[in-house]
């Protein structure tokens, strides 16, 4: 919803802008996504990733509803594949959880809870299951839902690491790690579990600040940058990994043998962001922020709520829940011991970094916004530097690192993936449901 809202935020000044902006006659033109062939009679929960299967078929990973959906080529349900009834030994469980294609026909359903891996066939029947490679992995390979995913390849998974955080509390207050600003590519090979990086990505970066008031009450402060300069990745088909550069638009390609290669940086309309320009972005970020805030209040508090929990066990006490290495140093309860119940918590708020932090040129892309389709090329889905149609501008790059078509999505749509035969599922997203359309890329 935040992405979605500074994108708009972002194409209204657009047209102030524009000017600034250097503009490259190499571009190509935009043309319009292929007509929708399907849509789904029936709105699904918040939808986080599918698997595109023969004849048609799609799993379907219904978050909100806690399930895995197979549906026919008509969007009509042919069985529920996991899901939370009692007793069904093909669990969805109660944290993230995500759908990687594996070999063949045949899909991984990663659940970070329980530590396994459903495999299921191409007829939505579970053959076996299997332990995450790596438990401090887990999270991310089934982060399909927060960002990029994973990714299977020539027998290994490939995914973004984590590094190890270790959270301090100092007389009862809890002190935020610094977080990096860059994560590696990591490769596991499934057999002998061996691990590797592949490269490394810039990632967006938050600092989290929180404070104690004198009655006992927790404070939290988050700040963001809006328009921060990041690096994208993805998988494709034929197990090349793609590390897409935001500073400059080019790729660096990790061949599956491991070959390396460096495309040359591509055109792009880049746009100049003046001083008044990072303030008024500032500014108009902070006044989205203000009314999502104002229009959803329960939020704050329920982010509050499940902070608290996390840092004291719950109203039974007991240990934190958070997975993060806490190390306790002074306050009430001695060294070392945990907390006893949940600390009252503030509804945490959402800052912006100053103007002086945004950079230089606007960025071709957020974070979270490149596909691979089933030809092989990369789907970016590019910041408006300028008036456009309505709609999202993708860039399909080619295997040669060139921009080779720029295709406009339908407005209110975002690409969930793609199928075989040049099909493309969109997602129509509220903030509580999903309808699926199949549409062509052509």
């Amino acid at each position: 919803m935040y992405t979605r809202l500074l994108f708009g935020a972002l194409t209204l000044s657009a047209s102030t802008l524009a000017a600034q902006a250097p503009v490259s006659s190499s571009r190509p033109a935009i043309r319009p996504l292929g007509s929708v062939k399907a849509v789904s009679k029936d709105s699904m929960g918040i939808v986080f990733n599918v698997r595109a299967l023969p004849g048609g078929k799609l799993l379907v990973n219904d978050a909100a509803n806690r399930r895995v959906v197979l549906l026919d080529s008509n969007f009509a349900v042919i069985k529920v594949v996991a899901d939370t009834t009692p007793g069904n030994p093909n669990a969805y469980g109660g944290g993230l959880a995500s759908l990687i294609a594996f070999r063949g026909d045949s899909t991984l359903f990663v659940d970070a809870q329980s530590l396994s891996m459903l495999v299921i066939d191409g007829n939505g029947e579970v053959q076996r299951v299997m332990s995450v490679p790596r438990a401090q992995d887990a999270m991310m390979l089934a982060a399909g839902g927060m960002g990029t995913g994973a990714f299977y390849s020539n027998g290994h998974l490939v995914y973004r690491g984590m590094p190890a955080m270790r959270m301090q509390i100092n007389n009862g207050v809890p002190q935020m790690p610094s977080l990096p600003d860059t994560m590696a590519i990591t490769r596991v090979n499934l057999q002998t579990r061996v691990v590797d990086t592949l490269g490394f990505v810039k990632i967006p970066k938050t600092n989290t600040n929180i404070s104690r008031t004198d009655d006992g009450k927790m404070n939290i402060s988050i700040e963001v940058n809006p328009l921060p300069t990041v690096d994208e990745w993805t998988v494709l088909p034929n197990g090349d990994v793609a590390l897409l550069r935001g500073r400059d638009y080019h790729v660096d390609w990790v061949e599956a043998n491991g070959a390396r290669r460096v495309s040359p940086k591509m055109a792009f309309d880049w746009k100049r962001m003046t001083d008044e320009d990072k303030s008024k972005l500032v500014d108009s970020v902070k006044s989205i922020l203000d009314a999502q805030a104002a229009g959803n209040p329960n939020q704050g508090q329920a982010m509050a709520s499940a902070f608290g929990a996390m840092m004291g066990g719950g109203a039974g006490g007991g240990a934190p829940r958070t997975q993060v290495m806490v190390r306790m140093e002074g306050g009430p309860g001695g060294g070392g011991s945990a907390p006893t119940r949940a600390p009252q918590v503030s509804a945490p708020k959402i800052n912006v970094v100053s103007a002086s932090e945004i950079p230089d040129y606007q960025p071709p892309f957020f974070a979270n916004s490149t596909r691979a389709d089933a030809d092989g090329n990369l789907w970016v889905l590019t910041i408006p530097t300028k008036p456009q149609p309505a709609g999202s501008v993708y860039d399909v790059i080619n295997g040669k690192g060139e921009v080779a078509e720029r295709v406009l999505v339908p407005a209110g749509r975002t690409i969930l993936g793609f199928g075989p035969g040049g099909v493309v599922y969109l997602a129509e997203r509220t903030a509580t449901s999903t309808k699926i359309e199949r549409a062509t890329v052509r």
